[in-house]
């Protein structure tokens, strides 16, 4: 399954490539301020015959940007910002909410310009690496160099520095209610879902949403699936012959975060296991515990609330 920016590039570097290339663009929400639509870094590819992936709103600005460009009202040889929501007509016409106001980069692509860094953005989303493309506004020009993390766009009015990367892949031990809950908002916040479960009987009875089902063991599929640092493993079954097998690897590899099931009390005796299987306790320290933010959560769905917030919790912090 392809992440939106890789969709998004790729359809640029096949228009680009074809027979016929029509004229291409690449847009960027480079600033937002007040209530937007989608927020900096947001990505639309479009062509000369009409065609887009990607999206900068709702439709409207979409919409108009595409029938200038098609038009040559909006000449862009290059590089050119576009503001949209600078009039109150632009906010009544186009629909922008509460007077929101955009700022979009709108770049002319070419084969012989931009195919080796879309190229290479491609390349390193797939090898799941981080990679930051900066474009200079006055000539178009976009170079790029690797980066450990996801860095926040950057413009400066000058010049746009953007990270594209992998999707956070999430490792679920467990297929329970639990893991059906969390899997469906993880996916509707776009993160990667895979579920491990040695039990056949818990997969059989799997009603959540369509994500790869994993037998084996899951220390296994934690060194297969989720070692690298956009990753996440979380535990769930409550058996500490899953459980601990999983947690053991997840917390030897590079894992951005390794989370755990469970009240205190159980928590408690976990750490117990693990400190006679040798974990140490710098290793220990990484571990979530009870896993999520403590919001008195009941019911399956609210527990996956409260883990999904603290992901967003900490992601924001990171950035």
């Amino acid at each position: 399954m392809q992440i939106p920016d890789q969709a998004i590039l790729g359809s640029a570097l096949h228009w680009l490539t074809e027979a016929t290339a029509p004229p291409v663009w690449l847009c960027t929400i480079v600033a937002a301020q007040g209530s937007s639509p989608r927020p900096p870094g947001a990505l639309l590819a479009c062509n000369v015959r009409g065609e887009q992936v990607g999206s900068l709103s709702g439709g409207c600005i979409e919409e108009d940007l595409l029938q200038r460009l098609q038009s040559g009202v909006l000449p862009v040889a290059r590089a050119e910002l576009i503001e949209y929501g600078v009039t109150a007509e632009q906010n009544e016409r186009l629909g922008l909410p509460c007077g929101g106001r955009l700022q979009v980069l709108v770049q002319r692509l070419t084969l012989e310009r931009d195919r080796s860094w879309l190229r290479a953005a491609l390349d390193a989303i797939a090898a799941r690496r981080c990679l930051r493309r900066s474009v200079a506004l006055d000539s178009g020009a976009t170079v790029t160099a690797a980066q450990e993390h996801h860095a926040p766009l950057r413009f400066d009015g000058h010049t746009l520095d953007q990270t594209f990367g992998p999707q956070m892949r999430l490792l679920l031990v467990g297929a329970g209610q639990l893991g059906q809950s969390l899997a469906e908002l993880a996916l509707a916040m776009d993160y990667e879902v895979l579920v491990v479960d040695p039990r056949p009987r818990m997969r059989e009875q799997w009603q959540g949403p369509t994500v790869p089902l994993l037998g084996g063991m899951p220390d296994d599929a934690v060194r297969e699936h989720a070692s690298d640092c956009h990753s996440i493993v979380i535990t769930l079954t409550h058996d500490p012959r899953i459980d601990d097998m999983a947690l053991m690897e997840a917390l030897a590899t590079d894992a951005w975060y390794v989370g755990a099931l469970g009240s205190r009390r159980t928590t408690e005796k976990r750490l117990q296991r693990l400190r006679q299987l040798d974990i140490g306790e710098d290793r220990l320290r990484a571990l979530h515990a009870p896993v999520g933010l403590d919001i008195g959560s009941k019911t399956p769905l609210e527990i996956a609330v409260a883990i999904m917030a603290e992901l967003v919790q900490l992601r924001r912090a990171r950035q």
